[in-house]
């Protein structure tokens, strides 16, 4: 596959590339290993094993199809001697504790992650005088966010009232501070930035306390799902589109240190759309019973911002990234991969149709 339209990932550059992906047992780093198998590079993953016993990860059998560690972030010896092992020309930092929920519950855990993870991971690059680029992808939680209908841009005050937030904030401070600090010292911290994504959606995310998963589940079950918050404002996006958007950003961080800084990828704004409206247009395509019941307002023991939103101009314009599927796509494409998971065809069928989702983005 030989892409070459201007605001994708090249083949050209990715083919026979040996790309570090920390992370790469959730979700989002599935399906960025497939992505980059895709493009014909050699993957190295390092990360703990999947969260939940039924996972993308294993449906797709990366476990074999890649180079596959189990460790922790936390670790840095470990991480230096992985990355002294896997002698990678691309970096990409996807590890994290990703719930909101969960960070209320593991606070500790979750800072010592998201921070002290990046921490170290920016430290084996500083040890190993890493010369490649390397991106570091956080959130669109990292703002201050105080409920303007204003899109973030990436000059806003960061932030976070919730534990999660707060710790994608501080991992932006904490990598700002190598590339001020090292840039002379080490060759990346020239070539290094962060991605701040919108909320992710697609098939084979099976983690509890997010709006889709949750969803998928109550209805396979015959059951309602109950939601908290319809009225909240999210830049809904499919996967394909932030991991495509991290991919372009590593190459032209190859090209040019002018890329060395915060990006964000989300939505047009005008597809935001309230937590209602995405629910009910994802009960319209579920082939099946989809009942939903709204849950009363304050119906939880975590608070969240009730409107966020991306501006996402710079990135248009600069890195030439720009969402391509609208919202019924990317409903369409999700219904599709968890109907097709639920028949159980098997590790070939679920990888075509990864592949084939993948290749609808192209």
């Amino acid at each position: 596959m030989d892409v070459k339209v201007a605001g994708l990932p090249s083949f050209k550059f990715w083919s026979g590339k040996r790309v570090a992906v920390t992370g790469h047992t959730g979700f989002k780093g599935s399906w960025l290993c497939e992505m980059l198998l895709s493009l014909g590079a050699e993957v190295n993953g390092f990360a703990l094993p999947p969260r939940t016993e039924q996972n993308i990860f294993e449906m797709l059998d990366l476990n074999s199809r890649v180079d596959h560690e189990i460790g922790d972030v936390r670790d840095l010896n470990v991480l230096k001697k992985w990355i002294t092992r896997t002698e990678p020309d691309v970096i990409l930092h996807l590890a994290a504790q990703p719930i909101v929920s969960e960070s209320y519950l593991l606070p500790v855990e979750t800072f010592a992650t998201n921070v002290m993870g990046t921490l170290n991971l920016l430290e084996a690059c500083r040890h190993h005088n890493f010369s490649g680029p390397v991106v570091i992808v956080t959130s669109d939680k990292c703002y201050q966010n105080n409920d303007g209908q204003r899109g973030f841009r990436v000059g806003d005050p960061l932030g976070g009232k919730d534990p999660y937030s707060a710790s994608k904030a501080a991992a932006e401070i904490v990598t700002a501070s190598y590339q001020t600090s090292f840039v002379k010292e080490v060759a990346c911290f020239s070539k290094i930035a962060t991605a701040r994504a919108g909320n992710v959606i697609g098939g084979g995310d099976f983690t509890k306390d997010r709006l889709i998963p949750d969803a998928i589940k109550a209805w396979s079950s015959g059951k309602e799902l109950i939601v908290r918050n319809p009225t909240f404002t999210r830049p809904w996006q499919h996967v394909v589109e932030p991991v495509a958007g991290y991919l372009l950003l590593a190459e032209r961080l190859s090209g040019s240190q002018k890329f060395s800084r915060p990006w964000n990828f989300g939505p047009d704004q005008r597809s935001d759309t309230s937590v209602r409206s995405c629910i009910n247009s994802l009960a319209q395509l579920w082939p099946g019973s989809a009942l939903v019941v709204e849950n009363e307002p304050g119906g939880q023991d975590w608070t969240e911002a009730k409107t966020l939103s991306l501006n996402i101009d710079e990135t248009t314009e600069q890195l030439g990234w720009r969402p391509r599927f609208g919202m019924h796509e990317t409903l369409s494409l999700t219904v599709e991969w968890y109907t097709e998971a639920l028949k159980g065809p098997g590790i070939p069928a679920m990888i075509q149709l990864t592949q084939d989702q993948i290749g609808q983005y192209w």
